[in-house]
């Protein structure tokens, strides 16, 4: 989240960015997973993560995984609950990937998408 939020933009864009994270990893999981994969990884993070911050319950996950109605969540809610909602989302969709395909793998994938970001203090366990 940090590296995606490094460049001096206003807040607005990001709190986006937060939900852009599960975007830049769609096609790497989608090739692992398919789109089926992804899209139900996508969907299992969600409910997870409605259970922590409200007012997610408006966003869905469409055929190719993208995220629907993240527009209409942002106009509801506050930037903080906003960001909060994504950082949560990210978190358990992290998560569920090491539970579903171990912290090497998904340490690999992460490396894919952001070669230049440091994984060596996740501590995942």
């Amino acid at each position: 989240m940090v590296h995606e939020l490094r460049d001096n933009k206003p807040s607005e864009a990001q709190t986006l960015d937060t939900f852009r994270v599960c975007e830049k990893l769609r096609p790497h999981l989608a090739t692992l997973m398919g789109t089926g994969g992804f899209r139900a990884l996508l969907t299992r993070a969600l409910v997870l993560t409605n259970a922590e911050v409200t007012g997610l319950r408006t966003l869905r996950v469409n055929e190719a995984g993208l995220l629907e109605q993240l527009e209409e969540f942002r106009a509801q809610s506050d930037a903080k609950k906003f960001f909060e909602g994504g950082v949560v989302l990210v978190a358990h969709l992290l998560a569920l990937l090491v539970a579903f395909i171990g912290e090497d793998l998904t340490v690999r994938l992460v490396r894919e998408v952001w070669p230049d970001v440091s994984l060596n203090d996740l501590g995942f366990r």
